[in-house]
């Protein structure tokens, strides 16, 4: 029973410590976005008040609707199929296959833990070694996933300057918004394969009679990313008021340049800090083992023989 105590507080210690590094690398809250992310909430709830998923389509939209059924794994459906589509996953079967693979892991690692526990263990001492297996099968499929989203819009991020640059060169030849998107994905596809593909997208899908505007919307909702949304913004007020666009897509690439050196310098600002949580975690330890052990080895072998010599 002490042991297990002490397995539950280093545990606890290990995850304090872990959550106060995460606090401290986060960036600084946002009004603004907690509001608009307040008002999104509300109207996805608005839309979700009538039944989203229905039995039959397959195997897959079937297992999905039966997950669904379960409490509260709705909205964690949601949010991942969100989560989803912002790291590029945007097949149909894509949140049915992430879901499998996320209960079927669970699962694994529960049969596993409770396999390799002893067998006169007490049940609640069972049980209670399964909390660790839980935990892991449920929380590292969420973070794989957003590693794979924060990837993606990072190769988005670092297309986009040089995407917007080559759009108001062939916009200043004179050819259309269409064309010269056309045109710009062209050239980027094997350069730039990610924000390619997003700008093609938005192509066929104006080409397909959808509004422009909708349809940049569309894309800001699917990559997240403040940069496209500003992008987006200042291509549909142009559209609105008429103005030229070439010359200010060559200033915005400019500070897209500056944003991205930006960001550089502010990871390598960032860099010590994150350091230090390794350090003390991984590093330090070590190194009082190597020096303070063989010491403190030495010293009882020297107690042990001079208290030996006294008693003979």
């Amino acid at each position: 029973m002490i042991a297990l105590l002490f397995f539950i507080l280093m545990f606890a210690a290990l995850g304090a410590m872990v959550w106060s590094g995460l606090q401290l690398l986060q960036p600084p809250e946002n009004a603004l976005d907690d509001r608009l992310g307040e008002l999104m909430a509300t109207r996805r709830q608005n839309e979700a008040r009538g039944p989203k998923r229905k039995l039959g389509g397959g195997f897959l939209n079937s297992f999905l609707y039966f997950v669904a059924l379960i409490p509260g794994v709705d909205s964690v459906l949601e949010e991942s199929e969100q989560l989803l589509r912002q790291g590029g996953f945007r097949n149909r079967e894509g949140l049915a296959w992430y879901a499998m693979f996320n209960l079927g892991f669970l699962i694994a690692l529960m049969i596993g833990s409770w396999v390799i526990q002893e067998a006169d263990k007490p049940f609640i001492s069972k049980l209670l070694g399964l909390a660790p297996a839980f935990l892991l099968g449920w929380l590292l499929p969420k973070q794989i996933l957003y590693r794979l989203m924060k990837r993606y819009r990072g190769k988005l991020q670092e297309a986009l300057p040089d995407t917007v640059d080559l759009l108001g060169i062939v916009l200043g030849t004179g050819l259309a918004l269409d064309q010269a998107l056309t045109r710009v994905c062209e050239e980027m596809q094997f350069i730039y394969p990610e924000l390619s593909a997003e700008f093609y997208t938005v192509v066929m899908q104006v080409k397909a009679g959808q509004d422009r505007s909708k349809a940049f919307q569309q894309l800001v909702r699917r990559t997240g990313i403040e940069d496209i949304k500003s992008l987006a913004a200042m291509i549909i007020q142009s559209e609105r008021f008429g103005t030229s666009l070439s010359q200010a897509l060559k200033v915005y690439a400019d500070a897209l340049r500056m944003r991205r050196r930006l960001r550089g310098e502010k990871a390598v600002g960032e860099a010590g800090i994150k350091m230090v949580l390794a350090t003390v975690v991984f590093i330090l330890p070590v190194v009082f083992i190597i020096t303070l052990v063989p010491a403190m080895l030495t010293m009882l072998n020297n107690l042990r023989g001079g208290i030996g010599a006294s008693a003979r």
